[in-house]
């Protein structure tokens, strides 16, 4: 998979297959949307491609939202490339390219630098200066520009439509299996392991701890966690908040890994969460907290 992060597209790649989107989560929606384009592209014998924007437009736009992502950028490419794309348009989501309009889009983007054959969105894709771009202005200018539009129908799992905006939402309800469901995999998070203040290992349950940075936020409380470096993968246990026992005040994930007792600092960890199991509590004493750990790692360990 060849990565642009301009538009300065090769020869080889322009002619081609594109679908067009977020994509945050790539959940089975957005999977079904680029297997079809990738079979369009095998059968007509052209490459296919993404175009994608970075950072995701809500977030541009609304620097109040912290906490949104699905996915981070890196996952994101892994998913990406897994799904075999030939090529992969990253487009810097920024002042300027917000003003672009929806008929500047169409010509300098897609028919001149790219000069897509076919274009694969959503029935709600929308694009341009304020928003103004939607399928019915793609399908204006299909002659003029000799593509096709084709629009994905909306993915239904469990008699629901699969939305990042939906997962996003099951996220924050704690609802992980759902998540899982919709996604097609656990939902997961990566993050450099953090030195902390060292209390759970004084207390006998040494943990990792992660900065949450711009992941969409769960429910705060412990998790029943898959945890995955290069070297091991094993189950373990999970806080994601505050901390009240100890008055904590920033968000932070604390990871317990089962059978794991060496030092983890700066190592990159991806924990999976497997499981709600409780949310977060403030305890009257350390021995309070302790006993409640232990109850949660029993619950876990027998799959509960």
């Amino acid at each position: 998979m060849i990565i642009y992060k301009n538009l300065n597209i090769k020869k080889k790649h322009r002619n081609s297959v594109v679908a067009i989107g977020n994509f945050d989560g790539l959940h089975l929606g957005h999977q079904k949307v680029l297997n079809q384009a990738r079979l369009k592209a095998k059968k007509k014998n052209l490459k296919f491609g993404v175009i994608t924007f970075e950072p995701i437009p809500n977030m541009f736009f609304n620097k109040n939202i912290k906490h949104h992502r699905i996915n981070s950028i890196k996952q994101k490419l892994y998913y990406f490339n897994k799904l075999k794309l030939d090529f992969l348009v990253i487009i810097d989501f920024n002042k300027s390219f917000s003003n672009i309009s929806a008929d500047n889009f169409i010509r300098k983007i897609l028919a001149i630098k790219i000069k897509s054959k076919y274009i694969f969105v959503s029935q709600n894709f929308r694009f341009g200066k304020k928003r103004f771009g939607n399928t019915n202005k793609l399908k204006i200018f299909e002659k003029e520009y000799s593509y096709k539009t084709i629009i994905t129908l909306p993915y239904k799992k469990s008699k629901k439509t699969i939305s990042s905006t939906l997962i996003r939402k099951k996220i924050s309800e704690g609802n992980v299996s759902e998540v899982q469901k919709f996604l097609g995999r656990f939902w997961s998070v990566e993050g450099t392991v953090i030195k902390g203040k060292q209390r759970g290992r004084k207390i006998g349950f040494p943990t990792c701890n992660i900065k949450w940075n711009s992941y969409a936020l769960p429910k705060l409380g412990v998790y029943s966690v898959q945890v995955e470096t290069k070297n091991f993968i094993k189950k373990g246990i999970a806080n994601i908040g505050y901390r009240p026992t100890f008055n904590g005040k920033i968000l932070l994930l604390e990871v317990n890994i089962f059978g794991i007792k060496k030092n983890l600092y700066k190592k990159i960890l991806k924990v999976s969460f497997i499981k709600f199991i409780r949310p977060e509590k403030k305890f009257k004493n350390i021995n309070e907290l302790k006993a409640q750990i232990k109850k949660d790692i029993v619950k876990i360990k027998n799959n509960v």
